[in-house]
């Protein structure tokens, strides 16, 4: 079975997407799956052997429509036997149908969706992410993977270790999609941490450069461990996640990787939903603030961008570390 996978989006997207990979390479253990993808998430393929191939699909940028003909071209070309894509968007099963695949399962969208695809599944999106993406795969599988499964080995813990990731993509820092407490809070928090005797480890990205540089400038105490730029692949974070007792993060990609590796993770939530972000498990905490918003959450359910006042991420560093400790 040559299986092609479509998801634009994020890394936390294509993170969600795992599971529904991972049952169709149970159902078709000798499959090839390729997963087309914007540029800015192929890391993921560090993260997993299911994937065999990627085709690199930029639809943000300014040639949208020229990246889905290459798409279209290129499903041509490798010949594939199914496809499965996910998205809301009424014009995918066109596009599906003109990669002339036979087997084509998306969301329905309407009655040109049920027309155009093998099977049109219906799209819940009161849900954990990982299971709605999971439904694509449903009508060609029993398998039910429930959560991410990433190529990291157990890793022998740091004993008394608490590992931040602060940061979120610069992309939603850009779009106004404000999700996590500000650096100077962030600050407070290594402080209170290593005031406890906590072993404290701060990481992040490229696109937290700003972040632990406003971090480093506010903290008084420097008796903690600095793995910024450290980690070169997300699978190198993934091991350190995987190293540390806790883990503490905002609402971005790490948080996944951390429900991945199952160590324990406390995520930072102001405007977006807890509930179809991380699964209900104990070993996964969210932190939110006492605001009574009437509206909260907002972000994606009634907004694009976060509000000016932001009451949803006014905690306390002490308020998040008492959940900590």
């Amino acid at each position: 079975m040559n299986i092609l996978a479509i998801n634009f989006g994020g890394i936390g997207d294509e993170i969600f997407f795992l599971p529904a990979l991972i049952s169709l390479k149970k159902e078709f253990p000798n499959s090839k799956i390729t997963l087309a993808l914007e540029p800015r998430s192929k890391g993921v393929k560090s993260l997993t052997n299911i994937i065999d191939d990627l085709f690199l699909i930029d639809v943000k940028g300014k040639n949208k429509y020229i990246e889905l003909l290459k798409l279209v071209y290129l499903a041509r070309k490798g010949h594939f036997d199914m496809v499965v894509s996910s998205g809301g968007n009424k014009l995918i099963s066109i596009l599906l149908t003109l990669t002339g695949i036979k087997k084509r399962y998306g969301y329905n969208t309407g009655k040109l969706s049920e027309i155009l695809l093998t099977k049109a599944v219906p799209l819940n999106k009161n849900q954990y992410a990982c299971a709605m993406y999971h439904d694509l795969v449903s009508p060609v599988t029993d398998y039910k993977t429930e959560l991410p499964e990433i190529n990291v080995e157990p890793q022998e813990k740091i004993p008394n270790s608490i590992l931040i990731h602060p940061g979120v993509s610069k992309m939603s820092i850009q779009k106004g999609m404000i999700k996590t407490i500000s650096a100077e809070t962030w600050a407070q928090i290594v402080d209170l941490l290593l005031e406890n005797g906590k072993r404290v480890i701060l990481t992040g990205g490229p696109d937290d450069k700003e972040c632990i540089e406003t971090i480093h400038k506010n903290i008084k105490n420097n008796n903690f461990e600095d793995y910024f730029g450290k980690t070169h692949s997300l699978k190198d974070l993934g091991e350190l996640i995987a190293k540390s007792e806790k883990f503490i993060c905002s609402d971005s990609a790490p948080l996944h990787i951390g429900v991945a590796v199952k160590t324990k993770t406390y995520v930072i939530f102001g405007p977006t939903d807890d509930k179809k972000l991380i699964p209900q498990s104990e070993n996964v905490i969210p932190l939110k603030a006492n605001d009574n918003c009437p509206i909260k959450p907002c972000l994606w359910e009634h907004r694009q961008t976060t509000c000016d006042k932001l009451d949803c991420l006014k905690m306390t560093a002490q308020e998040i570390v008492n959940k900590i400790l």
